[in-house]
Formats: structure tokens, C-alpha cells, sequence
């Protein structure tokens, strides 16, 4: 028997909404630590953190332009981009201020991308949800048919049973009437008894 599934907890629901800005709050928060441990206007962290970035953006256009391109492959590329320009700009920089912005434009990017996936997410898991209602529906009418079928035989054998046990009770009755003559009957246009029936004159 179907049972319906249990409500997730209110923790399960909300982790994946909170996911883009722990995302990019994890990686301000490393790179101000990154900051503080020596990476303040270091020009070859700089350099490092954008050869990283570039790369990792050249490897995400390759992978949204190839004919086997993966959206996930692709989405990834891109995401790895992002973070490590976040982290260099944030690890380079000597104030807050830059490092904020950045961190809110890539928290902004980070959740238009991942409402798109919630929304293709909804619909998939509504049309999915459609589909198994419209299954279970079907699979009660069948059941439901069935069972009226099997009411409705269940109903004639048994009226066929009642009326097969009258029509013998009938025939012994008449049989054994006195002075019954399935002769005289029989001349007479009226059914013949079987013989079986006949065991008495």
C-alpha cells in the first residue's frame, strides 16, 4: 500500500538555499586569512590567483563549446573562476571594501544560477510527481474494474447455483407425484424428465 512521504526537516530544506552564500563566504573568509598571512599586494599571488582564474574560465568555455560539453563540467569551470578571482582579489586587497563587493556580486551571480537549477529542479520533480499520480490513478481504476468483475461472477454463480438447486428441487417434486407419467407428458408437447430424474413411476 502507497504511504504518503514524510515531511523533510526544516534543516534539509534550507541547507541547499544557503549553499551559494556559505560558498562564497568560505572563500572570503579564506582569503582575508590568506591576507593576513602575507598575501597583502603580493604581486605573485596575484598573478598566481588570476592564471588559476583564467585557466580555469578557458577550461569551462572549452568545455560549453565541445560537442560532449557537461553542463555540470561546465557549471564547475566556471565556478572554480569565479572563486579564485574572488580569492585574489580578497587576498590582495588591504581593505574590506573591494573584497565586500566582490563577495556580494559573486553571492548575486551565485544564487540566479542556482535558482535556475531549483527551478528546472520543481518542474522536473512536479512532472515526475504528475506522472506517478496519474500511474496510481489508473492502477486504482484497473483495480477498481476488476474487483466489480470479480463482485458481478462471484454474484451470477451464485444466482446460477440457487437457480440449479430450485430447478432439481422442482423436478424430484414432480417426480415424485402420484400418477405422474413422463409418457402421457411427453405426448403431451411438454418437456421430457431427464432419466435420472426418473426413478420413480
Amino acid at each position: 500500500m502507497y504511504t504518503a512521504p514524510t515531511a523533510r526537516h526544516w534543516l534539509a530544506a534550507a541547507a541547499p538555499k544557503a549553499a551559494p552564500v556559505i560558498a562564497t563566504s568560505t572563500v572570503l573568509a579564506l582569503a582575508r586569512i590568506w591576507n593576513a598571512n602575507g598575501a597583502e599586494h603580493s604581486a605573485g599571488n596575484a598573478w598566481l590567483m588570476g592564471v588559476l582564474s583564467a585557466a580555469a574560465a578557458a577550461a569551462g568555455a572549452v568545455s560549453s563549446l565541445g560537442y560532449s560539453s557537461d553542463p555540470i563540467i561546465t557549471g564547475t569551470a566556471f565556478g572554480a573562476s569565479g572563486a579564485l578571482a574572488l580569492a585574489g582579489v580578497a587576498a590582495y586587497s588591504d581593505g574590506w571594501s573591494l573584497p565586500l563587493l566582490l563577495w556580494a556580486i559573486a553571492t548575486v551571480i551565485a544564487y540566479a544560477l542556482a535558482h535556475r537549477h531549483w527551478r528546472v529542479d520543481r518542474r522536473e520533480t512536479a512532472a515526475y510527481e504528475r506522472r506517478l499520480t496519474e500511474k496510481r490513478e489508473d492502477h486504482a481504476h484497473i483495480e477498481r474494474i476488476e474487483a466489480m468483475r470479480g463482485q458481478t461472477q462471484i454474484t451470477v454463480a451464485r444466482e446460477q447455483h440457487a437457480y440449479a438447486a430450485s430447478l432439481a428441487a422442482a423436478i424430484t417434486a414432480r417426480a415424485s407425484l402420484p400418477d405422474f407419467d413422463a409418457t402421457a407428458l411427453a405426448q403431451a408437447g411438454l418437456p421430457e424428465l431427464p432419466s435420472a430424474c426418473m426413478t420413480e413411476d
